[in-house]
């Protein structure tokens, strides 16, 4: 069995972990994990364990560990004595792990955690991918669960996700088509909305304000990713982060797609692009 190149984000509750296994014809991904902990390094240590048990790692089969993500700062000495740990700047991690899981060469990629990253990435023959980190937006998975819990009382994804199903967004959100006509802005999506949540009625109910949530969150991140990939000259977002699992955001990407002729490219282990691209990293 070859060595194995371990990457490890370190969120603020959440740490995900992957695997590199190198192997006669290239290198083989083993499955990603997540464990969940109070504190950073009790999920260091929690998904490292697990992760090698699993996956029936030796210490001496670990060639080196490749850590990122904002608790990674935690960790000032090496997990154990004797191996190889380097930190990767998430940034780089991010935009690194878009393009292997998208297989191409440059896009705007986007990860959507707490809060939201946009990255330009391009592969560079003979040289390092170019990561430019583009800037991002406070408003991502964290706003989502706090005005949840706030407006609603729920605070978990799975919840939110189930309340979602049955609303009704014209309870909630001022379209275009509530505004003018046709005639005013010709060739407009006229469904569009022109102000989240400015158009709240008192008929409301708990699942029309958590799709109202939802929708508010996933049209920002959207629109900022149109704004980069056109600035780019690019037809290609790719979409990684946890939120992307949840598919009233999956159905808000699609209506932006089909509007202003962006491909959001989702990939496979989309949720695990970061720590992905960690594993890659070789500078």
């Amino acid at each position: 069995m070859g060595k194995t190149v371990l990457g490890i984000d370190v969120g603020g509750s959440t740490t995900k972990i992957v695997g590199f296994r190198k192997q006669e014809g290239g290198v083989c991904l083993l499955s990603p994990q997540r464990v969940q902990a109070t504190d950073p390094l009790t999920s260091i240590y929690g998904a490292f364990g697990k992760f090698t048990a699993e996956n029936g790692l030796a210490l001496a089969d670990i060639e080196r560990i490749m850590m990122t993500g904002v608790g990674s700062s935690f960790a000032e000495k090496p997990l154990y004595a004797g191996l190889d740990c380097r930190i990767v700047p998430e940034f780089n991690s991010v935009g690194l792990g878009g393009l292997y899981l998208s297989g191409l060469d440059e896009a705007i990629v986007v990860s959507m955690g707490t809060g939201t990253a946009l990255i330009h990435a391009e592969k560079r023959p003979g040289k390092a991918p170019l990561i430019e980190y583009l800037g991002g937006t406070g408003v991502g998975g964290g706003t989502l669960v706090g005005l949840s819990h706030k407006m609603l009382g729920v605070d978990t994804v799975e919840h939110i996700e189930q309340l979602c199903e049955g609303g009704n967004l014209d309870n909630v959100d001022l379209r275009v088509r509530d505004i003018t006509n046709k005639n005013m802005f010709p060739g407009i999506n006229h469904d569009l909305t022109a102000s989240n949540f400015g158009k709240l009625s008192d008929l409301a109910n708990r699942h029309d304000i958590a799709l109202g949530v939802v929708n508010m969150v996933g049209e920002t991140i959207g629109m900022l990713s149109v704004f980069a990939a056109r600035a780019y000259h690019l037809d290609r977002v790719v979409l990684t982060g946890n939120l992307i699992a949840m598919q009233p955001i999956r159905r808000v990407f699609d209506v932006l797609e089909a509007t202003f002729g962006i491909h959001f490219v989702i990939p496979e282990n989309a949720e695990f692009g970061t720590v992905i691209g960690a594993a890659l990293w070789e500078n």
